[in-house]
């Protein structure tokens, strides 16, 4: 048995410590408070186990302690009895010697519990004065060692208290969310951003305090000071918000069809449209060129078409391309007098990779050089084989300027779109497509919407991509102001809290907080995937680095009306390809040109290219100002004109050999301090004094310098036209012979062009 202090045998006894201090001291074990250590034959013979002692001397032990407690405790309590809960009686009966008697261990557990505390039989002898006042000393001096004791033993318990708090603190797995920066990732881990940037630079990564920090090499980062990451997305499965509940409860019906009307460039498609909704949009289009999408619904007959216009320009296949994805039905404009043109393949095949039905208007057939039968060929080529040779696509000759035949195109459409049995459902939360955004001043972003399915109504919250919106406000293409727009229908609508990308899907949900949410994901996720496409330098990026430190970059800041526009002027940049011009787009956006856009060009020597936008005045002062070229345009072709030009100054000009003129050697002579001189006659062109010559022997180029001497008889002269003789003096060259070719000719800075 282990040694015990006074208080931890008393527990094991069950009786107050204080009570057992003063039964040792008084049996002459010296112990001075409840903290002093027993012997294990004190606490033997306190407990009752069996020891190296006879059963009998320590059955004496317990009754002697079992007495004398009582009679301290009747001293204490002067006559106050207490009763124990349980009594536990030995009784030892008289035995023969020869008969050996159960020890107290076979009756007793180790552990006896509370002693009993029984009345004293007989009356003691009450305590004097005396004796009362050093009982109440030595119990007093008790309480003050007690409480010294938990005194000493409170600090231990803060510090340890205060290690399992950094514990906690500074766990061994730490949880980012994706996208998390060096920022937030060094405060996770309890480093200064300085450290981890300096870790992050030696692993290839340079990036700011701002910037998402690479997983990967978080991962490394962390492991270092002995901790886990793990990046976890704070939102699931809010990507792509679920409307499968709404599909399953609502019955389809059917839905107006939606037209897409493409084709070459001033093929007619805005003048057709234009006819069939009874309106001047041409008009409105600079240069009778449509610059970006619009959607307009028309009623024939009772029955409602969505009509999208896609721009015919090359530069806008993108446009043209998303059209294609949202429409049921393609109507391809090619005009009579035209034929099949580049971008009327192009419109061909975007309308067969969405798998879309074809209409073919043959336009301007009431012009004199049309042929209908001509463009029907063409088309056979195609694949659109007209239903009268057999096939299956619809022709409908049309002339959008005289209005022929305009009502068969549009029975042609209906009939199509019956034999397609377009249906959708019209309750339930709304699902569609942008078609269209723009910054508006005094409205903000603004986009239109072609709703695919559901109800749109205004008050919904909405996502799209990375903008969200509560609708303030929807207004239909005519710009009536309305409340709940249906399936297959545009709209136009405020509230947004940026600009939406056109052909970007939008999704209503329970609330403007879920809208923020899953749009705020998004663009983290964007930020991520950017920050996973940097990658670590090797020795074949630097050489890649040193090949471009030798081109020329144009930085250009685009603003454009429109998303749409914004895209095809980008394209149309980006599709300018010279080897040793680079164009870099810093900045694209939709609205106006402002003033930080003047700074940032100023900051980056970038030119600024407004499309459809004007500047401010504070731009237009910032520009004087920080001498940085605005340039505003209306028409892309001449935007694209202008930006080649541009581009053609910076070109390295191309140094190009033109000939002078040729002498034929006729003759050899030595002359003093001079040494060989050719005496030659000019056959054709001119030798000029500065010319750079080439020696020809039999077809082969011997020498080529320069002209050290031309003189016509003895006077020098500047050149020598054809006919005349001269002598000719080669710079460093002596082995000259009759026969010879001397070629004259010099090198010609040529700017180049563009193509």
């Amino acid at each position: 048995m282990k040694k015990m202090r006074v208080y931890e045998l008393a527990q094991k006894a069950g009786i107050p410590a204080n009570d057992l201090v003063l039964f040792l001291r008084r049996r002459g074990v010296n112990v001075k408070n409840h903290m002093s250590v027993i012997d294990e034959e004190t606490i033997a013979s306190i407990l009752g186990i069996k020891t190296k002692k006879k059963s009998e001397e320590v059955k004496t032990e317990k009754t002697e302690v079992i007495a004398e407690t009582k009679e301290e405790k009747a001293v204490e309590t002067k006559e106050k009895v207490i009763t124990p809960e349980k009594t536990e009686k030995v009784e030892v009966e008289e035995e023969p010697e020869e008969v050996q008697t159960k020890t107290v261990e076979e009756e007793i557990p180790v552990e006896l519990g509370p002693i009993v505390y029984e009345p004293a039989v007989e009356e003691k002898e009450k305590p004097t004065k005396e004796e009362d006042e050093i009982l109440i000393q030595e119990k007093k001096k008790l309480i003050e060692e007690e409480e010294r004791q938990k005194k000493l033993l409170r600090p231990k318990k803060k510090k340890r208290r205060r290690e399992e708090e950094e514990e906690e603190e500074r766990p061994e797995v730490i949880i980012l969310p994706e996208g998390a920066t060096v920022g937030e990732f060094a405060e996770a881990i309890k480093k200064s951003s300085s450290e981890v940037i300096k870790h992050l630079i030696d692993l290839g990564f340079f990036i700011t305090i701002t910037q998402p920090i690479d997983p990967d090499a978080a991962k490394i980062i962390a492991e270092e000071y002995g901790l886990t990451v793990e990046f976890k997305s704070e939102v699931i499965d809010l990507i792509t918000p679920d409307l499968s509940e709404d599909d399953n409860k609502y019955a389809e019906e059917p839905r107006p069809p939606v037209v897409t009307v493409m084709g070459h460039v001033d093929h007619g498609k805005t003048t057709l449209l234009d006819t069939i909704r009874k309106t001047n949009v041409a008009a409105s289009e600079h240069g009778g060129i449509t610059q970006h999408i619009g959607a307009y619904t028309v009623n024939h007959n009772g029955k409602i078409i969505t009509f999208i216009d896609t721009p015919g320009h090359e530069a806008f296949t993108k446009m043209r391309a998303r059209g294609a994805q949202v429409t049921d039905i393609a109507v391809l404009v090619v005009a009579a007098d035209d034929g099949v043109m580049p971008q009327t393949i192009e419109a061909i095949d975007h309308a067969k990779a969405a798998n879309v039905p074809i209409i073919v208007a043959i336009n301007k057939i009431d012009k004199p050089e049309a042929n209908p039968d001509l463009v029907k060929t063409q088309l056979a080529e195609r694949g659109l084989i007209p239903e009268e040779w057999g096939g299956d696509t619809i022709f409908v000759p049309v002339s959008a300027k005289m209005g022929t035949n305009i009502e068969e195109l549009l029975e042609m459409i209906l009939l199509v779109a019956e034999m397609k049995e377009l249906k959708a459902r019209k309750k339930g939360k709304a699902t569609g497509t942008v078609i269209e955004s723009r910054l508006e001043k005094g409205k903000g972003p603004i986009a239109t919407l072609l709703v695919k399915k559901g109800e749109l109504k205004v008050g919904d919250s909405i996502v799209c991509g990375t903008a969200y919106a509560k609708i303030r406000a929807m207004f239909d293409d005519k710009g009536n102001k309305i409340n709940v727009a249906f399936p297959s229908m545009p709209v136009e609508i405020l509230g947004l809290s940026e600009v939406p990308e056109a052909g970007t899907e939008f999704y209503v949900v329970e609330d403007e907080k879920t809208a923020r949410k899953i749009a705020e994901e998004r663009a983290l996720k964007m930020r991520v995937a950017e920050t996973m496409r940097r990658k670590m330098v090797s020795l074949e990026d630097l050489f890649e680095k040193a090949k471009e430190g030798e081109i020329e970059t144009l930085n250009i800041v685009v603003k454009a009306d429109t998303q749409g526009s914004l895209e095809a002027v980008k394209k149309a940049l980006l599709d300018i390809k010279v080897e040793e011009v680079k164009i870099n787009i810093i900045h694209a956006a939709v609205g106006g040109i402002t003033e930080a856009d003047v700074m940032l060009a100023a900051a980056s020597n970038a030119i600024v290219i407004g499309f459809n936008v004007r500047p401010d005045s504070k731009a237009k002062e910032a520009a004087q100002s920080e001498k940085v070229d605005v340039r505003t345009y209306r028409v892309i072709y001449d935007l694209i004109d202008q930006v080649k030009a541009a581009l053609a100054g910076m070109l390295k000009p191309e140094y190009v050999e033109e000939e002078l003129g040729q002498a034929e050697i006729r003759a050899v002579f030595r002359v003093p301090r001079v040494g060989n001189v050719a005496g030659c006659y000019v056959t054709q062109g001119r030798i000029t004094r500065n010319a750079k010559v080439r020696l020809v022997r039999h077809g082969v180029i011997v020498y080529e310098g320069q002209i050290s001497s031309l003189k016509r008889f003895k006077e020098d002269v500047s050149e020598v036209k054809q006919g005349f003789e001269c002598g000719i003096a080669l710079d460093g060259y002596q082995d000259i012979k009759e026969g010879d070719i001397i070629e004259a000719y010099q090198i010609v800075e040529k700017l180049r062009e563009i193509q």
